[in-house]
């Protein structure tokens, strides 16, 4: 399967996105992000220290804080701080692990791999749906 083809199947079987990372700064990239994914009838939730509303969604602290399966963890972190990303995804059985443009590790996304999780890395989740899936 190629790339296009692995990146189709993974944005119409899972609905449930956990943006690690997501901003209430309306003019962060990852708020525009996810409020297209959000519009495109994906469900956030918003993973940062806080608590506060972001797109109308609670924030959580942690992955593990999740209440719903957690299906794509879409990461806007720098690639430094992603590895426990990785090991939490892991841990709550993501399914797959998506790195936003400009953020990859290559161990950690092994890891990924190696735990049954598909493996997005530097691309960006918006540009990928509205290239492959909007006109569907």
């Amino acid at each position: 399967m190629n790339l296009d083809q692995q990146i189709i199947e993974a944005l119409t079987k899972y609905k449930r996105i956990a943006v690690v990372g997501l901003s209430p700064d309306p003019d962060r990239p990852s708020f525009g992000v996810s409020q297209y994914m959000q519009s495109q009838g994906y469900k956030i939730t918003p993973v940062r220290p806080g608590g506060e509303v972001i797109l109308g969604e609670k924030a959580v602290e942690s992955l593990s804080e999740v209440s719903q399966p957690v299906e794509i963890v879409d990461v806007f972190r720098k690639s430094d701080a992603v590895s426990p990303i990785v090991d939490e995804a892991i841990k709550c059985k993501a399914k797959v692990l998506w790195l936003q443009e400009g953020v990859s590790h290559p161990e950690a996304e092994e890891r990924a791999r190696k735990a049954g999780l598909m493996v997005f890395s530097d691309l960006c989740i918006l540009k990928e749906h509205a290239r492959l899936l909007r006109n569907r």
